[in-house]
């Protein structure tokens, strides 16, 4: 009597051991995370993030990358609004106010009423938030120092011209995309500090 074929048996796949990285998928039409210029990109963006925060906690300071790049754009661009602040640095319109906040609480900026618009808050920068901005070019160049560490001169050169050029070419995919400030026909005085009776 002839004998039944074995019906062959499915190949079960085994769970990586704990501690040991899963094989890698082969059915990825070619994609491999670490040649995916986004998958590299984000992962660029925690280092800087992460130095960012060591060097400027390294000092005593109090401030988080969005909040050092619109104190650095008020102080460059007196007068500049809310909206306008969102622009220059490419950040979102409807949270940029609780950034403004934050720094006009720590006392680096002032909040001033547009003589032409009421309903236009301009931005200026106080005493105090230009001796914090001189106090962290140090600390921010050495961000930059280490981030780009690894490469030669001429590769960093390279790197930053090619990111520019990226940066320019896609910035209206971005959700946030960059703005030039305007131009401002004069700078907001600061308010008064109240009198003592």
């Amino acid at each position: 009597m002839p004998k039944t074929p074995k019906t062959p048996k499915t190949q079960k796949t085994r769970a990586a051991a704990p501690g040991r990285a899963p094989a890698p998928a082969t059915d990825r039409g070619g994609l491999e995370l670490e040649g995916l210029p986004g998958h590299l990109v984000r992962r660029l963006h925690q280092v800087a993030v992460a130095l960012f925060a060591e060097e400027i906690d390294r000092v005593g300071a109090d401030l988080t990358p969005v909040q050092y790049a619109a104190l650095a754009t008020v102080e460059a661009h007196a007068g500049i609004d809310q909206a306008s602040l969102a622009g220059v640095i490419g950040y979102d319109r409807t949270t940029i106010g609780g950034v403004v906040e934050r720094l006009e609480a720590k006392g680096l900026i002032h909040r001033i009423t547009s003589p032409s618009d009421r309903r236009v808050r301009q931005l200026s920068i106080t005493a105090e938030g230009v001796a914090l901005l001189r106090s962290l070019v140090a600390p921010v160049r050495q961000v930059q120092d280490r981030l780009m560490a690894p490469l030669a001169a001429a590769e960093q050169a390279t790197l930053v011209r090619l990111m520019t050029k990226l940066v320019h070419a896609t910035n209206e995919l971005s959700r946030t995309p960059t703005r030039p400030a305007p131009p401002l026909s004069a700078a907001p005085t600061q308010p008064a500090t109240p009198r003592r009776l």
